[in-house]
């Protein structure tokens, strides 16, 4: 019997309050939003079609209702407008993510919690330092999206499955993220060198050009901002999906968003590296061995990240 309250019912809230639903990942689910209208639309909204789907009770609830559940999900904030960059949503998200820390808290001292609000890694640290929740149950969505959105590309050069492509992107979830290239591989090839490893026909293959992947894995959520005004698909199966993993018995890797104490000589900032996620918390980091180069994208994201800490009050 697991719960999972979503604090937040515009558009990503309430997509992930659906996908949580028809992947039957809870009994229950919780919608709160400020517009309380809003929450018990959308709550009546998925619950109507619950009998084509696991039983679940879907209904929209105050702060109170969160009591005894497994997962709260925030996604509560202002949106990120088109031209906008997450960095820039900072102060205004960190004001209303402590209006709702004070509230979810107390109700729910036992979650684990998952922050998806942008600036994600940052409102992942303010958690942190405001919630008093142990560090080991927030994780914040992280690279996960961007993660899946370098598999994919990838995937589409060589018309592979993508899940054959074990590829990452660490650091911050936005403009500083990088790509570990010297570990990027599809099936344990590098992924440059996949189609000379190939005895079927790859003319038709295009040659592969690492800038572009990443052009478009950084640039995607911009693109759809701009053309159909919001992210929240991709978005919330990517937290579902880390969703099953905390509610699984068995660990699962994950670039998600937590805070660092040392990895890689980096300390007191949250960005995304390869975690260990499992029984309802992350367990720990798996240090990859990334060359020189990367190392330095590495530190170079997390100074970025500390430059924007040290411009808002927590």
């Amino acid at each position: 019997m697991n719960k999972i309250t979503v604090i937040g019912s515009g558009s990503v809230g309430s997509t992930i309050a659906y996908t949580l639903t028809v992947m039957g990942l809870a009994s229950q689910v919780v919608m709160i939003d400020i517009n309380s209208e809003k929450a018990l639309g959308e709550a009546l909204d998925i619950r109507q079609g619950v009998p084509f789907c696991n039983p679940c009770s879907v209904y929209a609830g105050s702060y109170a209702d969160a009591a005894g559940s497994n997962i709260v999900i925030i996604t509560s904030g202002v949106a990120r407008k088109p031209g906008q960059s997450r960095l820039d949503l900072a102060q205004t998200n960190v004001n209303i993510l402590k209006s709702v820390t004070d509230q979810i808290v107390k109700y729910a001292p036992d979650a684990t919690y998952v922050i998806v609000s942008n600036p994600v890694d940052v409102l992942t640290y303010a958690f942190n330092k405001y919630s008093g929740i142990p560090e080991e149950r927030i994780i914040g969505s992280g690279t996960i999206l961007d993660t899946a959105r370098l598999r994919a590309r990838i995937a589409e050069y060589y018309s592979v499955n993508q899940h054959n492509v074990h590829a990452y992107v660490l650091g911050e979830h936005g403009d500083s993220s990088f790509v570990p290239w010297s570990l990027a591989n599809i099936s344990n090839i590098p992924v440059e060198d996949y189609s000379k490893a190939l005895t079927t026909e790859t003319s038709n293959f295009l040659t592969f050009n690492k800038h572009e992947v990443e052009e478009y894995m950084r640039k995607s959520g911009g693109r759809v901002i701009q053309r159909k005004g919001a992210t929240f698909y991709a978005v919330s199966m990517s937290v579902c999906h880390l969703c099953k993993c905390l509610l699984g018995s068995m660990d699962t890797t994950l670039t998600v968003s937590t805070m660092l104490h040392g990895e890689y000589g980096i300390d007191d900032v949250c960005l995304s590296l390869l975690t260990i996620v499992g029984n309802n918390r992350a367990k720990g980091k798996i240090l990859l061995p990334i060359n020189d180069e990367e190392l330095k994208a590495l530190n170079h994201s997390s100074d970025s990240l500390k430059e924007v800490i040290k411009s808002i009050k927590l």
